[in-house]
């Protein structure tokens, strides 16, 4: 067995849009910084993500050097987008809980209701008491996160998804394999490891940065979406379903708690610490 090293790290600059994949990201206390700080919002400022508009893995945040993003999708013009200032903030749904987050211009509204074809606002979280916190089951007092699911990270393992292509090309589906890793999400790509080896796992260090294992991370449908095309199948559930599943959650990947800040880089070895 080869010494697990970190493959790929990727940020989501607003939440349920493209991936952007880097070479190295800051660890902050709530998540790999740029990650998830933006989210799209509905009439009723309840959060929308790929469950409901699939065609939001079509459109890309490029993310500025002041925290703003430039918006873009195929059919649409580019829009830059400032980070607003916090003299107003709304209330966000996301997950039955609810957080205070500051709108962007109207402009971003515009051109993400255009895209989405329903009305749609686009909001910013960074000020530290408008962090939601960590499911206090799987938290310690303080943790928090931003627009998230519901952790600061999710790493996933390039074994694990190995072995899961293999239980998809022996199924009713198998011609919707293999799947690519973005389908999942991650922020952490981990090489080197035996297969669901991450099922173990309940400290790590990726580099100069230890966190800490909260849970296995339930999937949605969301993981049926192809990323390129925003069209959904059946696999990876019906799979994850019949060979991966906890809790009565079907699961793939691990959610992860920073224990400090610090910089992670691809190349980075990865120590598994408990």
């Amino acid at each position: 067995m080869s010494t697990p090293v970190l493959r790929s790290v990727h940020v989501h600059p607003v939440k349920a849009m493209r991936a952007l994949t880097s070479t190295e990201a800051e660890v902050q206390p709530w998540g790999l910084a740029e990650d998830r700080r933006w989210a799209v919002v509905d009439a009723a400022g309840k959060v929308v993500t790929q469950r409901r508009h699939p065609r939001m893995a079509l459109a890309t945040a490029d993310p500025l050097a002041d925290g703003g993003v430039v918006l873009s999708a195929p059919g649409h013009p580019p829009l830059a987008v400032e980070v607003p200032r916090p003299s107003t903030t709304v209330t966000v749904e996301i997950f039955d809980k609810f957080v205070e987050a500051v709108p962007a211009h109207p402009e971003a509204a515009a051109w993400l209701s255009a895209f989405l074809e329903t009305e749609a606002r686009l909001v910013h979280m960074d000020a530290p008491e408008h962090r939601r916190p960590v499911d206090p089951e799987y938290a310690l007092p303080g943790e928090t996160v931003s627009f998230a699911d519901g952790y600061p990270l999710l790493v996933a393992t390039t074994a694990s998804l190995d072995a899961l292509n293999s239980l998809i090309a022996r199924g009713d589906h198998a011609h919707e394999g293999p799947l690519p890793m973005n389908r999942f999400r991650p922020n952490l790509v981990i090489g080197g490891t035996a297969p669901w080896a991450e099922d173990g796992w309940t400290r790590l260090a990726v580099g100069e940065v230890t966190f800490r294992v909260a849970r296995p991370c339930g999937r949605c449908v969301v993981t049926t979406t192809d990323q390129s095309t925003a069209e959904r199948g059946k696999e990876p559930l019906r799979s994850l379903a019949l060979h991966r599943k906890s809790g009565g959650r079907v699961i793939f990947g691990q959610n992860l708690v920073p224990e400090h800040r610090g910089t992670v880089r691809v190349g980075d070895p990865v120590k598994i610490l408990d």
